[in-house]
């Protein structure tokens, strides 16, 4: 596999440093004094981590030939030098690995796309592999090292120890697919939940930028949800947590094949709008674009499907108000091209259900195609390289 990608760490691995680094990436280019005082740190602490980063090339000292001379350290701002080094984001979904190659910055330089034969782990990792090789060609090209893997699946994912527990698209159980891809590729890799994935990508770089707390919220395939408390991500003790897709919102609703009735993802995933399509109207749709098709030309039961869907939505996020309290929620994924049809069911529901003042969060669409997933991925790979607390600041 030609590549131009090395063994290197962060060269002050500290929370303080990562803290600083990650401040600066989010909102930067920032003065020292912006850094200190964004980040809750001392300015003596933001000096002594910001020094080695400038060394070794992470951050650029811009001079600011108009500011006014200060007492102490120059007032000159710092940003990320986005071409230090090169990430690979890849997102699996059942039928297709959608790989991209970003900059330190988080900015895709390259999108590549590889369809998957089957649904198998040793398929799987061979695409992976397969496409990994592609974009590591192009960082030839560009003659930066790639510092680092991320690769995103749906489910329940165990980041901390690589493996993917479960992920019902893909029909998997304990991949430890950090390790095999490891192997495959030689890069240091890691694995996570598409959607904590993508809500680190809009932590830093979306509409989640300067928010401490807030939810990304995705419909399509499945209902998913990613949180930040307190300006990290949440994982929860085992992984789990945000999982508003299996929330029961009717007890006697159809069952979930995660073994309860009702849940959210049983009425307002892809598969369940479908199934229920053909339910109630009889018509074989074969997929959501042909049901949203049927609801657009005016099927009474297409669009009872369709509101149905979006009512479960609305409370599953009303939920996600009453409990955490975020200040925003973002909704996203490829159940968008849909949304006109639901939209106003996921607003009157999530008003009906959501608590007081709950009700005032900021419910925000935000369509990502499968590149930005993939981004995500990157995301995730850059925030393991330079934090050495990942682990603790990701539960």
């Amino acid at each position: 596999m030609s590549s131009i990608h090395r063994a290197e760490t962060f060269p002050a691995n500290t929370p303080a440093a990562s803290q600083i680094f990650t401040t600066v990436l989010s909102h930067g280019p920032l003065t020292r004094l912006e850094v200190a005082r964004r980040a809750g740190l001392s300015p003596a602490a933001v000096t002594k981590a910001v020094r080695p980063l400038i060394e070794a090339g992470y951050l650029v000292e811009d001079v600011d030939e108009t500011a006014r001379p200060a007492l102490g350290r120059p007032a000159n701002p710092v940003r990320v030098d986005g071409g230090r080094a090169l990430f690979i984001g890849l997102k699996v979904t059942g039928d297709a690995v959608i790989g991209v190659l970003t900059d330190l910055c988080c900015r895709i330089r390259v999108a590549r796309h590889a369809p998957l034969p089957d649904r198998e782990p040793g398929s799987v990792l061979a695409s992976v592999a397969e496409l990994t090789g592609t974009l590591l060609a192009e960082a030839g090209d560009l003659g930066v090292p790639v510092l680092g893997l991320g690769i995103a699946v749906s489910g329940d994912v165990e980041r901390g120890a690589g493996v993917v527990r479960y992920s019902p698209f893909l029909e998997w159980r304990d991949v430890p697919l950090a390790e095999l891809a490891a192997a495959t590729t030689g890069l240091p890799v890691t694995v996570d939940n598409d959607v904590r994935a993508l809500t680190v990508a809009e932590q830093w770089f979306g509409a989640g930028v300067g928010l401490s707390d807030f939810a990304v919220v995705t419909v399509g395939a499945g209902i998913g949800c990613g949180l930040v408390v307190h300006g990290r991500v949440v994982a929860g003790a085992h992984g789990v947590a945000g999982e508003i897709g299996h929330v029961a919102v009717d007890p006697a609703g159809p069952p979930c094949h995660c073994g309860n009735r009702g849940c959210v993802e049983a009425i307002a995933g892809d598969a369940a709008i479908v199934r229920r399509i053909r339910e109630s109207t009889g018509v074989e749709v074969a997929d959501t674009a042909e049901a949203a098709a049927l609801a657009h030309q005016g099927n009474a039961g297409a669009r009872e499907a369709y509101a149905r869907a979006g009512e479960a939505i609305g409370r599953g996020i009303a939920t996600v108000a009453n409990l955490l309290g975020p200040e925003r929620v973002i909704i996203s994924g490829e159940g968008l091209a849909a949304y006109d049809l639901f939209a106003e069911q996921i607003r009157d529901a999530f008003a009906a259900a959501a608590f007081g003042t709950a009700a005032q969060c900021d419910v925000q669409t935000r369509p990502l195609p499968f590149e930005e997933w993939a981004r995500g991925a990157a995301a995730t790979a850059i925030q393991s390289f330079i934090r050495a607390d990942d682990q603790r600041q990701y539960r």
